[in-house]
């Protein structure tokens, strides 16, 4: 089968044939219909400080996906051949105290797919059965292609009560625009959301924002003012990892307020925690999505919303024969695109 490799410890991959991988017990093959381009590959194919500490070489790496099911390990109960499916990235242990108390997004021993196991980008790629997800009719191959991104959105979002609240969101890539689309089937207020990218706040002004912020030009405190709010936002989504954005968020909030933080931090983030002291603020981390509440949730809301269907996949704005995948790569490191797909039904497996 035709996959991007990482044969070693350098920057770069390779499109190479590879040996289609075999399902084992409890296990399921699928042929890769799509694939989303993550910021976590960018980093694999840079072969950044992180990557460098977390991977180990050969590795094919994806793990947002859309594809068929193909084949089936022995001990496999629920999945059939045929099955349109994506795939939950995070494999966990099943032993552990959090997963035996149903938390099993908190394993202390998850292998991540694409990441310490091969991955997506590939024409096939096999995962346990209890990481499938079966889509219902209407799920798109490119929309299926994010659903591993769009349940970070929906797992950041829905983290606190919505309903009448204002919405602060900081970062317009993917997982941002996505959040807009979520916020507002949510019952959100006022939305607004901030970046520096003209292309993806004007993406962000199409899915449903009511005010997209360039904070290069206008500050967080003006942008209230604009939007007629006499106290501060009551929810903040930071999306974004800039050193800049939690703090402003910060000094945004009403008292009271509650950040969810998906963002990972390019660098140390100095916080006056004075303010979050004294205005009774409440910070939560976000990693992944809860295995599999969010899967549920994101799956309904896309049935029973159509405009929440069309802005989710509208976010999907480049898509790209998987043999152009450096293309792809390069697109989805400019900074002014929404979602990026790789399409692998141009191969002869297929």
């Amino acid at each position: 089968m035709k996959a991007l490799y990482k044969s070693g410890a350098h920057p770069g991959f390779e499109l190479v044939d590879r040996p289609e991988p075999v399902p084992g017990l409890g296990e399921v093959k699928v042929r890769v219909m799509t694939t989303g381009i993550c910021g976590t590959d960018l980093h694999i194919e840079s072969w950044d400080s992180w990557a460098q500490g977390i991977i180990e070489t050969p590795l094919i790496p994806g793990h947002e996906f859309y594809g068929e099911v193909v084949g089936l390990g022995d001990g496999v109960h629920d999945v059939r051949v045929g099955d349109r499916v994506s795939g939950e990235g995070h494999i966990v242990c099943g032993i552990c105290r959090n997963c035996r108390a149903g938390r099993r997004q908190m394993c202390i021993r998850t292998v991540s797919v694409g990441v310490q196991r091969d991955g997506a980008f590939a024409e096939y790629v096999v995962i346990p059965e209890t990481n499938v997800w079966v889509h219902h009719a209407g799920i798109t191959p490119e929309l299926g292609a994010i659903f591993d991104p769009f349940g970070n959105a929906v797992h950041t979002t829905l983290s606190f009560p919505l309903v009448g609240e204002d919405v602060l969101i900081t970062g317009a890539g993917p997982i941002g625009l996505m959040a807009i689309a979520v916020a507002r089937h949510a019952g959100a207020r006022n939305i607004a959301i901030t970046d520096v990218s003209q292309p993806r706040l004007d993406l962000a002004r199409a899915v449903g924002a009511d005010l997209a912020i360039d904070v290069s030009r206008m500050r967080i405190d003006e942008a209230q003012r604009q939007l007629g709010m006499r106290e501060g936002f009551d929810i903040g989504l930071e999306m974004s990892g800039h050193p800049s954005a939690l703090p402003e968020m910060i000094d945004n909030m009403n008292h009271g307020g509650r950040i969810a933080m998906l963002g990972l931090p390019s660098q140390d983030i100095t916080i006056d925690w004075g303010k979050v002291v004294t205005h009774m603020l409440t910070l939560k981390g976000i990693y992944g999505r809860e295995m599999f509440e969010t899967w549920y949730a994101m799956s309904a809301m896309l049935q029973s919303n159509a405009n929440l269907h069309a802005a989710v996949s509208s976010v999907v704005t480049d898509q790209l024969p998987a043999a152009e995948w450096q293309k792809g790569f390069d697109i989805a490191r400019n900074g002014v695109s929404g979602k990026v797909v790789l399409d692998w039904t141009g191969f002869s497996g297929h």
